[in-house]
């Protein structure tokens, strides 16, 4: 997590699964009520892979704060988009 000129930019690498999903959500809930005074910035150009749950967390963190998410490339912005398409549409190819 980089802090910079009331601007938060918080950079996710490797894989974000099992322990490490869980680690990003206990972060999400003990900062996003902060973070909602500031710009955060979610930063995806070093992520290789998120399973279900570190998308749910990051959706939950998306949702919560408004983030800008940072999705230079073409997997990231993949990503970008299954973190902030809504509930509805993402619930949709369920049964």
């Amino acid at each position: 997590m980089e802090e910079k000129d009331g601007a938060i930019t918080l950079k996710l690498e490797g894989r974000i699964v099992g322990p490490w999903a869980a680690e990003l959500d206990r972060f999400g809930e003990q900062t996003s009520p902060a973070m909602k005074a500031k710009h955060l910035s979610l930063d995806l150009r070093d992520t290789a892979y998120v399973d279900g749950s570190g998308i749910r967390i990051l959706r939950a963190i998306y949702s919560q704060t408004g983030a800008r998410i940072l999705a230079p490339t073409s997997w990231a912005q993949y990503l970008a988009e299954e973190v902030t398409r809504n509930d509805e549409q993402s619930n949709a190819g369920e049964v």
